[in-house]
């Protein structure tokens, strides 16, 4: 399949050129929104069998890429990455700090090779600081910045877990994004590139400006569950239904407030919705109502009105609702349903142009393309089997391979 390039391609970014340093987790997430929009990414993959995760074939972060296989340990694996780093105008790595010196690719050749190049590092810590050279996980992330203490769990009982999605990807991967597009475009007018340290970390802690901005004026307490917005407010919270799913209530505005308890029956006698001394009484009438009726049955009613509720829904579930499937939030690619390219444009549109690349597939085609003999030679990689014995769920983090 030949990348199209011109008025074919798909995409803003159709056009910019982007070498990524096979990872883990954020940094592949970042590669794959700039592909979705269009950019001609060209991952580096390393000999031998694929780091643990899915199958590659399924490994979504890595669609809309091509892959060639590069040892960057062997005598001319630095030069071969230099030589598609001088035709690049974006890299991508998120190895340790050091790491990628040591490897001979480090921002300091690079830019030596490519003074337009925009080179973004993508770890947990940041490149400094003393905890920068220790290994991480999303979890540690947002603990330390101050995310995980606002995600509501149980009463009494410790925070959720909102999956790796605030820290590896919110705070990570569109950080960096975001990071890697300013500073190309800042590339184009000046001719300068410049490295971008994105920081798990860094982006966690970002994300809440507005609340320290409440916190400031005496509208946020820095405890979990006591505000508008965590949990706290019993018409901002999630109910159990008489079947046991869930049903998300956001009913701020008096307005939207008022629309649903009328719908939920609560009745005039109700507690007020800003009648702080009576909260509890509220959160118990409200827990009451939805666990006579099922999910469905909540769904039904709230579906369509101004009540600002809705179920919470699986996976599975969400990519048939009706209002994504109305919009085509989700699209299937190869028999694999997944999230279809964000935001919309509606001069360049996204499109889902190639599935998830194989370790090496692409290494004579990339070659060609970018023009770089030192690839021409080399040959295109085959999927290999993973050794059974090792355990299903990928570290995140090893000394000498990318990590958070």
């Amino acid at each position: 399949m030949t990348e199209p390039v011109g008025p074919a391609a798909h995409g803003p970014l159709a056009g910019v050129r982007v070498v990524e340093l096979a990872g883990l987790g954020p940094g592949p997430f970042a590669a794959m929104l700039l592909a979705d929009l269009g950019a001609d990414v060209v991952r580096v993959d390393r000999p031998g069998p694929p780091p643990l995760g899915p199958a590659p074939a399924l490994d979504l972060t890595n669609r809309n890429k091509r892959s060639v296989l590069v040892d960057l340990k062997a005598p001319d694996g630095p030069a071969a990455v230099l030589d598609l780093v001088a035709r690049a105008d974006l890299l991508i790595e998120g190895y340790r700090p050091g790491v990628a010196e040591r490897l001979g690719v480090g921002p300091a050749r690079c830019l030596a090779r490519n003074p337009a190049l925009v080179y973004g590092r993508m770890t947990g810590w940041g490149q400094d600081g003393p905890l920068a050279d220790r290994a991480g996980h999303d979890i540690g992330y947002i603990a330390t910045a101050g995310v995980l203490g606002l995600v509501a769990g149980e009463p009494g009982g410790p925070p959720g877990v909102p999956a790796n999605l605030l820290g590896d990807y919110a705070g990570g991967s569109l950080y960096l994004a975001v990071g890697l597009l300013a500073a190309l475009h800042h590339a184009r007018t000046t001719g300068t590139g410049q490295v971008v340290d994105a920081a798990i970390v860094d982006g966690s802690a970002h994300l809440t400006s507005m609340l320290w901005g409440l916190k400031a004026a005496g509208h946020w307490h820095d405890t979990r569950g006591a505000n508008l917005l965590d949990g706290g407010a019993p018409y901002y919270a999630l109910y159990r239904t008489a079947d046991g799913g869930h049903m998300a209530v956001g009913a701020l505005e008096p307005q939207f407030y008022a629309e649903f308890a009328r719908l939920l029956g609560l009745g005039a006698d109700a507690p007020g919705q800003h009648d702080l001394a009576r909260w509890p009484e509220l959160r118990t009438l409200i827990a009451d109502r939805f666990a006579t009726r099922t999910r469905a049955d909540w769904t039904a009613v709230f579906e369509g009105t101004d009540a600002c509720t809705a179920p919470v829904l699986t996976l599975d579930e969400a990519a048939d609702h009706p209002q994504l499937k109305a919009r085509g939030t989700y699209a299937e690619q190869d028999g694999v349903v997944q999230p279809a390219p964000a935001p919309r444009f509606s001069a360049t549109p996204g499109a889902l142009r190639r599935p998830p690349a194989l370790p090496g597939a692409h290494t004579a085609e990339v070659a060609r393309d970018w023009d770089v003999p030192a690839l021409a030679g080399r040959p295109d990689g085959q999927p290999q089997e993973r050794p059974q014995q090792r355990p299903p769920q990928p570290p995140q983090s090893r000394t000498d391979r990318p990590h958070h």
